[in-house]
C-alpha cells in the first residue's frame, strides 16, 4: 500500500466516524433545538470531537498531539461537519487558530494548542474591522507597548464568528512595528463583547477594547510581522470553507432528489420532468467542479508560494460561491415555498450556502484578485 492510498483510507476513517457522530449528536432536529435554546456555550457535542473521538487534532503534526493530516485533513473534516451545519468552532479554532498558534511557538502558544486539541479551549480571530472591507492589511486596531514591556489595545472589531463561544480571541493589531498578533483571553477588563446571532445559526460578535492591557508574553510570533501569517490563515480558512459548502451542496442535493422522486404531478413523479432533469444536472456539474478544485488546490498549497496560493484559493472559492448559488437557488425552487421553511432542513443549508458565499470575500473578490495577481505574473515574466 502506497503513501496516497494509506492517506486516503485515514481520511475515510475520519470522514465515517465524524459522520456517525454528527448524526447522533447534531441531527436536525438537535440543531433546531439548539436555535430556540440559543446560548453562549460551545456546541454540546465539540468536547466529543475530542475527548471520544480524538479528532480535533487531526490536521496538526504528531509532535503537537496531532494525526499529521495537514489540510487534507481539515478539508475531510470541513466537508464532514458542513453536511452537518456545524463546522463553524473547528474553522475558527482549528482551521484559523491552530494554524496561527502552531506556527509561532512557545510556552502560552503551546499551552493554548494543547487545549485546544483536548477540547478545552475554542478560540475566534478577531480580524476584520468595520471599514476593512476584506483589505486584510487594513487594522486601525492600536497596540502601544508601554514601558514595562506590556502592551496596551484600543480598537474595534467586526463579526467575529465563534466569539460568543470561545475562551480566547486571537486579535491583530497595529503598532510602531507593524501588525501584530495578540493572544487575548475573553474575560478580561477592557475587552466589550456583543455577541449576536447570525442567519445561518451560528454566533457571532462586535468587539472592542478600551485600553486593554496585556503582558509582553500575550504577543503570539515576532511584533509586526503578522501580515504574512494572516494572509496564510484566510487563505487556508477560505479553503476550508469552500470544503464546508461542498458537504452544504451535497445534503441539498439529496434531500432535492427525494423530494424531486416523492412529489408527484400529473400522476407521476416531478423527476421523470425533462426540464427538472436538466436543472438537477447543472446543480450536480456545478458541485462536482467545486468539489474537483478544492480539493486539487488542497493537494498542492502547503508547498505554494503566497502568490500561487492566493490565486488558487481564490480560484476555488469562486467555483464554490457559484455552485452555492445554483445549488441553493435550485434546490428551493424545486422543493417550492417549502424550501424556505423553519421545519425543513433544506432553508438551513440554503441559508449556510448563501453566507459561505460572501464569507472571507464574495465572488467579485475574489475574481478581482486573480486578476490582479494574473497581471502581476504576465508583468514579472
Amino acid at each position: 500500500m502506497n503513501d496516497t492510498t494509506e492517506r486516503d483510507d485515514t481520511l475515510a476513517m475520519l470522514r465515517d466516524s465524524l459522520a456517525r457522530y454528527v448524526d447522533d449528536n447534531h441531527g436536525f432536529e438537535q440543531r433546531l433545538y439548539a436555535l430556540r435554546n440559543a446560548d453562549d456555550a460551545p456546541p454540546p457535542f465539540w468536547r466529543g470531537l475530542a475527548g471520544e473521538l480524538g479528532l480535533l487534532g487531526a490536521a496538526l503534526p504528531e509532535s503537537q498531539g496531532g494525526l499529521g493530516g495537514g489540510m487534507a485533513a481539515h478539508l475531510a473534516l470541513m466537508e464532514t461537519l458542513g453536511g452537518a451545519l456545524a463546522a463553524e468552532p473547528y474553522l475558527s479554532t482549528m482551521v484559523i487558530g491552530a494554524g496561527l498558534l502552531q506556527r509561532n511557538p512557545g510556552v502560552q502558544a503551546d499551552a493554548l494548542l494543547a487545549r485546544a486539541v483536548a477540547g478545552e479551549a475554542v478560540l475566534a480571530f478577531a480580524h476584520a474591522e468595520p471599514q476593512s472591507r476584506h483589505d486584510r492589511a487594513d487594522v486601525r486596531t492600536e497596540a502601544v507597548r508601554e514601558a514595562d514591556g506590556a502592551f496596551c489595545l484600543n480598537g474595534r472589531k467586526a463579526v467575529v464568528h465563534a466569539a460568543p463561544w470561545a475562551s480566547h480571541l486571537l486579535v491583530s493589531a497595529r503598532g510602531d512595528a507593524g501588525l501584530s498578533l495578540f493572544v487575548v483571553p475573553k474575560n478580561v477588563p477592557g475587552l466589550r463583547l456583543r455577541a449576536y446571532p447570525t442567519r445561518d445559526g451560528g454566533r457571532a460578535a462586535e468587539i472592542a477594547f478600551d485600553d486593554l492591557r496585556l503582558p509582553a508574553d500575550a504577543l503570539l510570533g515576532d511584533e509586526g510581522a503578522a501580515l504574512p501569517q494572516i494572509e496564510r490563515a484566510l487563505d487556508e480558512a477560505t479553503l476550508a470553507v469552500c470544503a464546508e459548502s461542498v458537504g452544504v451542496m451535497r445534503r441539498l442535493m439529496r434531500d432535492t432528489l427525494d423530494y424531486v422522486r416523492q412529489r408527484r404531478q400529473f400522476g407521476v413523479p416531478i423527476a421523470s420532468f425533462q426540464v427538472l432533469q436538466h436543472r438537477l444536472a447543472d446543480m450536480h456539474m456545478a458541485l462536482e467542479q467545486a468539489a474537483a478544485l478544492t480539493a486539487s488546490v488542497g493537494e498542492a498549497i502547503d508547498g505554494a508560494s503566497p502568490g500561487e496560493r492566493a490565486r488558487a484559493v481564490s480560484s476555488a472559492k469562486v467555483a464554490a460561491a457559484k455552485a452555492c448559488r445554483a445549488v441553493g437557488q435550485g434546490a428551493v425552487q424545486l422543493h417550492g415555498g417549502m424550501g424556505m421553511t423553519e421545519e425543513l432542513a433544506v432553508g438551513h443549508y440554503v441559508r449556510r450556502a448563501t453566507l459561505i458565499e460572501g464569507q472571507f470575500g464574495p465572488l467579485s473578490w475574489h475574481l478581482r484578485r486573480v486578476a490582479r495577481l494574473r497581471a502581476a505574473t504576465a508583468a514579472a515574466a
